[in-house]
């Protein structure tokens, strides 16, 4: 059988207790941070990190002379996987932005590439290896209202103009904050479920005729 070097670590917490003279509690901070003497530092083992590799080489006496083995990541150090797949995170999450500021629908690629995330990052926080073999997307699925905060300023305007209940009231005394509150109110506490289900039988009706004219055209 084959014999490798294998390097693992695990890395100890070193704390120290100093009291710090400053005005405010961000310099005594900063002070605590820039401070360069340890002479009363202490070791922490109850804290003590994960044990992983940090080196694997081929042969019993290879360490640090010929080429390293690449580390499956299933053996890094987790905050490590944690810190890599926070920057795929963040990258599939500034695409999502770019598509809502420009009114697009997601592209099935980052609904893909969002799915396999989830699957990576639910195998990290598990220990588990990360996942291999493609993840099913979810099914599409279709927006069929959205409330726009624009539109809702528009409307703010035409009910004062009509109802004497807010005689004297201007439109600009309605501030952006409040109309974000409103719509986040009717967003989450409005019943849409009849209307979704409406639609979803509709749905279900034109397909079904769609198929019903293909199959008797054949």
């Amino acid at each position: 059988m084959p014999d490798f070097i294998i390097e693992t670590t695990y890395h100890l917490p070193v704390f120290r207790r100093r009291t710090y003279e400053a005005g405010t509690l961000d310099e005594a901070c900063r002070a605590a941070i820039d401070d360069d003497s340890w002479d009363i530092a202490e070791e922490d083992f109850d804290s003590s990190g994960a044990i992983h590799i940090t080196g694997i080489w081929d042969g019993a006496h290879a360490a640090y002379a010929g080429p390293p083995i690449q580390i499956p990541q299933l053996f890094d150090e987790p905050v490590q996987r944690r810190a890599r797949h926070f920057e795929i995170l963040l990258g599939l999450l500034k695409i999502l932005f770019d598509d809502v500021r420009a009114a697009r629908p997601p592209s099935f690629d980052w609904l893909d590439r969002s799915v396999w995330a989830i699957a990576r990052g639910e195998a990290i926080l598990a220990g588990d290896p990360d996942p291999e073999e493609p993840v099913d997307p979810p099914k599409p699925s279709h927006v069929l209202v959205s409330l726009q905060e624009d539109r809702v300023r528009a409307a703010i305007t035409a009910v004062l103009d009509i109802d004497p209940n807010f005689k004297g009231l201007r439109p600009e005394a309605v501030t952006d904050d409040e109309v974000h509150v409103a719509c986040l109110s009717i967003a989450t506490t409005m019943d849409f479920s009849d209307m979704v289900g409406n639609a979803e039988f509709q749905a279900a009706l034109l397909a079904i005729r769609s198929a019903h004219r293909r199959l008797a055209s054949v």
